[in-house]
């Protein structure tokens, strides 16, 4: 039996970066956002648990997948195994991660006022 595909997935929100494990990405049906599904964390029967993988356990209770904006992606990698969910801030590690500054989409203007 082949192996399920395992992806980490880093995105931006809110200043902070959220570092999830799925089972399933794809680019979705909504243009511009990501599709990330079926969620993986670690069991509840582990003795040391980590606060912000409970945290992000609690956030995504009950939700079967989300959309990202794609300009929120920072990174996703298949990986062989999960790994611990986190959330830290953006600039923790020394790096400095910033949202694109444009939309991606702009609105076009009445041509007629010109």
């Amino acid at each position: 039996m082949a192996a399920k595909t395992i992806y980490r997935v880093s995105f931006l929100q809110q200043g902070k970066v959220f570092e999830v494990y799925a089972e399933s990405v794809s680019h979705g049906n909504l243009a511009g956002f990501v599709e990330v599904e079926s969620l993986l964390f670690g069991e509840r029967s582990q003795v040391v648990l980590d606060p912000s993988e409970e945290r992000l356990k609690t956030e995504f209770k009950g939700v079967q997948r989300f959309y990202v904006p794609l300009h929120w992606i920072l990174r996703i990698d298949e990986v062989e195994k999960r790994g611990s969910a986190s959330i830290r801030d953006a600039d923790g590690d020394g790096a400095v991660v910033s949202p694109f500054p444009m939309a991606m989409i702009t609105p076009r203007g009445d041509s007629s006022k010109s």
